[in-house]
């Protein structure tokens, strides 16, 4: 049952019958207002106009839209292939000359609940003029997505996230984390945390209006973003390695399996009391055993230019 007393106002003493309280008699002007006082509140308001004015062209307008400037700021979206909750195979490369927002979430992140009903509106309105939603789950197992898809009358597909695809998108720090990826496989947006479905669809729409062949290089992303800021992708050569996190593409098999043994007889620096060699294989998110492990790649290679005079 609704409490009587919440939404209610107490009126204030004295209210006359028609609900205002009388009026306080308005404080008597004192006759000796100086005139350097006066000057002083203008220069105050003055000072404070030129603040506002700086603040939105400097500060205000970059914030809210900047445009993108050359091919490097839009780089090419990495392909991975998944299996959807249906079973299904799901491949970037079959969306192709589609504009595809790309979305990390999960069932336990509260902004990713407030966003999807609004994913399933744009699906909605703009799947016939070449848009689609890809959406992958960061849960731990498929069960909850599986529940959640049903319950919310998802309708784009969805498939388990991992790994590998987390750091080819360049490490998803938090979720949801969404990628805006135009019809010639570009990422031109990258927005993380929840986002009004307003700022999406205006992205969607720059980018629905360009053939496939052809870069947006007037694309203006909505939102927060600060200059020269650059979407950041992972290296499939450190991803892929037998060393995560480490590129093994100049040694030869002999050395890399050299490689290999001496991170094989070194003690990891970060603690965790394994080999250099087994962190990297079971941590790929130790930043500590990464850095280990490349300078000892990088003294392993001036030493070998050393002995071979290069």
């Amino acid at each position: 049952m609704d409490d009587p007393l919440v939404g209610q106002v107490p009126e204030p003493e004295g209210a006359g019958q028609g609900g205002q309280a009388p009026q306080a008699p308005p404080p008597p002007q004192s006759p000796g207002v100086s005139r350097s006082k006066v000057a002083a509140g203008a220069v105050l308001a003055l000072a404070l106009v030129a603040g506002l004015y700086v603040a939105n062209r400097y500060w205000i307008k970059p914030a809210v839209k900047i445009q993108a400037e050359g091919s490097k700021e839009h780089p090419a979206a990495p392909d991975f292939s998944l299996t959807d909750i249906s079973g299904n195979k799901l491949n970037l490369s079959d969306y192709k000359g589609k504009v595809v927002m790309l979305d990390f979430w999960a069932t336990w992140c509260g902004p990713c609940r407030i966003e999807i009903p609004g994913f399933v509106e744009l699906q909605n309105h703009y799947a016939n003029q070449g848009f689609t939603i890809v959406g992958v789950s960061m849960d731990d197992s498929p069960e909850p997505v599986v529940e959640f898809y049903r319950q919310f009358h998802m309708n784009y597909p969805v498939a388990m996230g991992d790994a590998r695809l987390e750091e080819l998108y360049g490490g998803i720090i938090g979720l949801p984390t969404t990628f805006l990826i135009g019809r010639d496989g570009r990422i031109y947006a990258k927005h993380e945390g929840a986002t009004d479905v307003s700022v999406f669809e205006d992205e969607i729409k720059q980018l629905l209006a360009l053939a496939p062949d052809k870069e947006a290089a007037n694309f203006q992303r909505e939102g927060y973003r600060a200059r020269g800021d650059q979407i950041e992708l992972g290296d499939p050569a450190e991803i892929d390695s037998e060393v995560p996190g480490v590129n093994l593409t100049k040694l030869t098999a002999e050395r890399k399996e050299t490689f290999k043994k001496l991170l094989a007889g070194q003690q990891c620096p970060c603690g965790c009391k394994l080999t250099l060699l087994k962190c990297r294989q079971v941590d790929r998110q130790c930043a500590i055993s990464r850095k280990a492990a490349r300078e000892q790649l990088e003294k392993m290679m001036a030493k070998q230019e050393a002995s071979t005079g290069l």
